[in-house]
């Protein structure tokens, strides 16, 4: 089996390469060596070789995304390692290094906001032509219910606290997305009128309404509905799970 093979591909990065079945020891050496003199190694994985992707991890190098068409049109996972990152054998460097390829579940936070008939607040989106509950998607490191307060004021310039949590729903992947986690976090009762304030955000919203159950099962998807219900069914009564809206 032929050695590692390592060049320089910009000013301080280098790029390695290994056969097939390489040992793990081998090309951890190599990574090393290439450090001596470079301030980044990177490789490109072919993302259907879980093996060679395995190579990669434990010979220290973290995964940093996919790369879409770079390799005679075909997709390759980048991974590398740069000068200061920590040793594999140290527990910073250790947890880095998986936190680089462990999965990352996309959340979602929602709130259920009523009004003092029991209608629920819905949006009707730019970007899909069913409605949903206002809300949006949790940044990193970010709170998951400061984030639906931060996205409720956002998109419809309305300041409402997220209350207690109401419900945990795991979406299924779709439409082109991948599966996620929605939080639906309690919004209160609000007089009808608070619509009057609202300052809709056109990039994502077309318009809100508070709708009756009927009205929400009319206006969103199947999910979208049975999820509202969960969470109405929910307070009171401490924070509920579901899969698509079904418990």
């Amino acid at each position: 089996m032929s050695e590692p093979e390592t060049t320089t591909v910009a000013e301080g990065v280098a790029r390695i390469e290994w056969a097939a079945g390489e040992a793990v020891d081998v090309v951890r050496r190599e990574v090393a060596a290439a450090l001596l003199t470079h301030h980044r190694v990177e490789a490109l994985v072919d993302p259907a070789d879980v093996t060679e992707q395995r190579t990669a991890t434990w010979s220290g190098l973290h995964r940093e995304g996919l790369l879409r068409g770079v390799a005679g049109g075909q997709d390759r996972m980048l991974y590398a390692r740069v000068a200061s990152d920590a040793p594999v054998e140290a527990p910073e460097g250790f947890r880095a290094l998986l936190n680089s390829f462990l999965p990352r579940k996309r959340a979602i936070g929602q709130m259920l906001v009523r009004d003092s008939e029991d209608r629920v607040l819905m949006c009707q989106l730019t970007y899909k032509k069913d409605w949903d509950l206002p809300g949006g998607i949790v940044e990193v490191g970010e709170s998951p219910k400061l984030a639906t307060t931060r996205e409720i004021e956002e998109e419809l310039a309305l300041v409402l606290p997220a209350g207690d949590l109401l419900l945990t729903d795991w979406l299924p992947p779709w439409g082109g997305w991948d599966d996620a986690v929605c939080l639906v976090f309690d919004g209160g009762v609000h007089p009808s009128s608070i619509l009057e304030k609202t300052t809709l955000q056109p990039r994502e919203i077309r318009s809100v309404a508070f709708c009756t159950l009927d009205e929400v099962r009319e206006r969103a998807a199947d999910f979208t509905a049975r999820r509202v219900e969960a969470a109405l069914a929910a307070l009171g009564g401490g924070p509920a799970y579901t899969e698509s809206g079904r418990a």
